[in-house]
């Protein structure tokens, strides 16, 4: 099987820092919260990359 591009939750506009101390990253796009970055939970549960991501504006 073909290495897949990882994908760097922390550049995604859907990315964002939860209050919970269980379950620190979230996924807005998803709309759930983990532990681990979102993209390797999408990853992990349907075996395909993230298909909502989409890179933040550069400053």
């Amino acid at each position: 099987m073909p290495e897949q591009k990882r994908i760097d939750c922390l550049k995604c506009i859907h990315f964002y820092v939860t209050w919970d101390p269980k379950l620190p990253k979230g996924c807005k796009a998803f709309g759930f919260k983990s532990q681990g970055l979102p993209s390797q939970v999408v990853f992990s549960s349907s075996g395909k990359p993230c298909m909502h991501f989409a890179a933040k504006p550069s400053r």
